[in-house]
């Protein structure tokens, strides 16, 4: 069992690679994780985590520009079947399209569109940054074992995920209105919120990602 992040130039994937560590310390799991850019690396890992941090477009372009990494997704993760974690713009790219300064196309993964984030309520301000109570919508979902109820990850974003299926949006959360926190179907999930930044609510998602075998 190994882990590989996928280092594209987006995020800090440090802080990613020691919540991983850490989480797997915490439930006795010998699990290695590696932090590449390399495509053949994905082949030899049995859990595949795409961070991101920043604007949907360069994030897009950075995952381009590793040679092989697009198609070596598809072949690991769509048709290989391999346990899946998108975190920030790495969900966001799991879509049809983002439309974040222009349009650009996701990887297609999860129908739908990453849309700015509009709250009604004036007085709040957009990037949303901080904490904000996760609710699942699919409780019974692996991914939420042992999360308590109204439990609250750490978020920043000026754009969110919209399904075009309702039922894969696993979790949301209110920032005037409701905005899509968790995203999934067969064993692809994604995390608006950062998990390696959410303490132990983060550690036990991390946890439970780890063991899920979809």
């Amino acid at each position: 069992m190994t882990v590989a992040i996928i280092d594209y130039g987006s995020g800090n994937l440090r802080s990613a690679a020691k919540a991983f560590e850490r989480a797997a310390a915490e439930i006795e799991l010998d699990v290695p994780v590696t932090v590449t850019g390399n495509a053949a690396a994905l082949a030899q890992a049995s859990h595949i985590v795409l961070p991101g941090v920043g604007a949907f477009g360069d994030c897009r372009r950075g995952l381009d520009a590793l040679p092989g990494m697009v198609e070596a997704l598809e072949r690991q993760v769509i048709d290989g079947g391999k346990p899946f974690l998108g975190i920030c713009v790495g969900m966001q790219l799991m879509a049809t399209r983002g439309l974040e300064h222009g349009r650009h196309d996701g990887l297609g993964w999860i129908a739908g569109e990453v849309v700015a984030l509009e709250p009604a309520n004036g007085t709040l301000k957009v990037p949303h940054m901080g904490w904000n109570e996760l609710a699942p919508t699919a409780p019974d979902h692996p991914f939420f074992a042992g999360v308590p109820a109204g439990a609250h990850t750490y978020f920043v974003h000026s754009y969110g995920f919209a399904c075009a299926d309702p039922d894969q949006a696993l979790a949301t959360t209110e920032y005037g209105g409701t905005v899509t926190a968790v995203v999934g179907r067969d064993n692809l999930l994604g995390t608006q919120f950062h998990p390696e930044k959410s303490q132990a609510v983060g550690l036990r998602l991390i946890a439970n990602f780890l063991q899920w075998r979809p």
